[in-house]
């Protein structure tokens, strides 16, 4: 009862951590289940209170002791008394010598008020012996009191009670009643895109750091954080991981592991998505708890591989709603182009729904004519694309291809080359570090910026170049460069930031692919929306209800492509989707209508027909 009665009175004690505390307990526990009660005397009482106060104080001073902050500073303080009491004791000797005679407290009078540099004057040295004694003391004092103590102070106690104070002042939990969000472990361009999506389709999230400072900007800059470590159970419960709809990581691949495995500690019905960078790691990262584990590399990779020309495949399926395939080919491999968008449209069973010209993505319109150089966007069954590559390549496209020159033999180039070569395209990687050549088969060493090294690389003969660099600023001037040396090459590059994709294209790349928006797109798909599909850049399929003022009209009478600039793929009625669609097809009451636009087309549908 004593060691309660001492933190009532504002003793502090840490019994947790405290041997001397749990052997007292103990012995408490025995002697109370051991002996019977007696009476006890006030007198007993406080004589047994002074000696636990006084043990307290002991505990407490052995619990500082023990602590490396406190150590250093005591050590710090017995330099300076020591210090302190051999410059008196000189004092006295050089005074004696001068023939002037001082007290004991009279020198370190002096030696205090000589090294913090006050110096009253009223008590010198005459000689010159005593003056360089008195300047070694100011300079020890300079050194000691003003530069080394100040900064003992800061370091170990003011710099890490204001790291206490701020982390306690930044939020360490997300609120009671939040519930269907997204959990994010790390703050990335790959995680800037995504939050930019999880806003879109107001999806509440909420980001984990171990850094406080991190966590303080980014709530200034208006992104939701809490700070936490990736490995404390209490982190997750804060973020009520178990109301969450999805944690995405995109760390590393060990910190991955470490978080899934924390949150199956804690749940085993939310989704965890991972991020991995070697392909050992994957099945490492599932034991540990992910349903899904991302290889963006290999995306990133697979994406700029199918938009090369050439190769064995025509149309590549690049996303898939209901039984809706959403597919792409390249116009140059086709019979379509200087037709116009309508005989194109009929002589085919799917629906061409839009092209791709210089990143800007473009609805198909009855005046339209299929160009060169573009890419074409259709939907239709998976029989129905199977129909239009036997129409449309069928001894009209040759199987073989020129070898594609890739810059850059990184994680990204090497992955690309495998990609190609699954899609019977050969290719041939530009790469100067040395170190990476013994992972090659078919390349050439020396930097893209040499003209000579792209020359001996085949960049004249070759349909199409692969720019992998993950500087954006050095891809725009190799993308000038090989545009200066082929004016009529196919130039894919790959963007590791959103916001350069259109310099990219502009610098005369005819694709660019977003390293972080590919990377964001496959975690949003990964919350399994059955209304919402992420394609491409900026390209979304999406689902929504028939809106009531446009049920039981056709198709020509809504002209979503005028009112909205998304075009309709499919409506689905009873989970049975119609793809089949003619400007006669009808809107059934109650009815879901799904539609192909980008992110402005969707903003324009929704504020045209909001959701009630």
């Amino acid at each position: 009862m004593f060691f309660e009665l001492l933190q009532l009175i504002g003793i502090p004690l840490e019994p947790c951590s405290n041997s001397f505390y749990l052997i007292h307990q103990r012995a408490c526990i025995n002697k109370m289940t051991t002996e019977k009660p007696k009476k006890v005397s006030k007198i007993s009482i406080w004589k047994n209170f002074k000696f636990n106060f006084f043990n307290s104080i002991v505990i407490r001073l052995s619990t500082l002791l023990t602590q490396s902050h406190f150590r250093t500073l005591v050590r710090f303080i017995l330099i300076l008394t020591s210090l302190t009491a051999f410059f008196s004791i000189f004092f006295q000797a050089l005074m004696a010598y001068e023939g002037q005679e001082h007290s004991w407290v009279t020198g370190f009078y002096w030696t205090l008020s000589t090294m913090s540099t006050l110096g009253y004057g009223d008590i010198s040295f005459t000689t010159d012996p005593g003056r360089l004694y008195s300047i070694v003391v100011l300079m020890s004092g300079i050194l000691f009191m003003l530069v080394l103590l100040p900064f003992t102070v800061i370091e170990l106690f003011y710099a890490p009670w204001i790291e206490s104070r701020a982390a306690s002042l930044v939020p360490h939990a997300v609120p009671s009643d939040m519930e269907g969000h997204v959990i994010l472990t790390f703050y990335s361009s790959i995680a800037t895109a995504l939050i930019e999506k999880l806003v879109q389709f107001q999806y509440p999230y909420v980001v984990i750091l171990p850094e406080i400072e991190e966590v303080t900007r980014l709530n200034d800059k208006g992104i939701y954080a809490i700070y936490g470590e990736l490995n404390d159970p209490k982190a997750y419960r804060n973020a009520r991981v178990e109301q969450a709809s999805l944690v995405a990581t995109t760390r590393s691949d060990i910190l991955n592991t470490s978080v899934a495995f924390t949150v199956r500690g804690i749940t085993n019905s939310t989704p965890v998505v991972s991020t991995v960078r070697e392909e050992d790691a994957v099945e490492i990262l599932q034991l540990a708890g992910c349903n899904n584990v991302l290889n963006i590399t290999k995306l990133v990779a697979e994406g700029l591989a199918r938009r090369a020309n050439g190769g064995l495949q025509f149309s590549h399926v690049i996303g898939q709603i209901d039984d809706l395939c959403i597919a792409e080919v390249d116009s140059n491999r086709t019979t379509l182009v200087g037709q116009a968008y309508l005989v194109a449209q009929w002589e085919t069973s799917v629906s061409i729904v839009g092209f791709w010209k210089r990143g800007d993505f473009q609805i198909a319109e009855p005046e339209n004519v299929i160009e060169a150089d573009s890419v074409l966007v259709m939907a239709g069954t998976r029989e129905q694309l199977k129909e239009f590559d036997q129409l449309f390549k069928l001894n009209l496209v040759s199987s073989e291809s020129k070898p594609v020159v890739i810059i850059g033999g990184g994680r990204v180039g090497r992955a690309t080359a495998e990609a190609l070569k699954s899609h019977g395209i050969e290719s041939c990687i530009v790469e100067k570090n040395a170190e990476r050549l013994s992972l090659l088969n078919n390349y050439v060493h020396g930097s893209a910026a040499n003209k000579s090294v792209l020359q001996s690389a085949g960049i004249a003969e070759a349909e199409t170049v692969i720019i992998t660099m993950r500087d954006d600023e050095i891809n725009i001037y190799l993308t000038i460069l090989c545009r200066l040396l082929h004016p009529d090459i196919q130039i894919i590059n790959r963007a590791t930031l959103e916001r350069n994709v259109g310099a990219l294209h502009r610098a005369g790349s005819d694709i660019v692919l977003s390293y972080s928006s590919i990377g964001a797109n496959a975690l949003f798909n990964s919350l399994h929306r059955s209304d919402l599909l992420m394609i491409d850049e900026g390209l979304d399929v999406f689902k929504m209800p028939i809106p009531k003022d446009l049920a039981n009209k056709t198709l020509a009478e809504a002209n979503f492509r005028k009112y909205t600039l998304c075009s309709v793929i499919g409506i689905d009625v009873n989970n049975v989707t119609d793809i089949n669609l003619r400007p006669e097809s009808v809107l059934p009451m109650g009815g879901e209508v799904i539609l192909i636009g980008t992110r402005e087309a969707q903003a324009k549908f929704h504020k045209k027909y909001p959701i009630n």
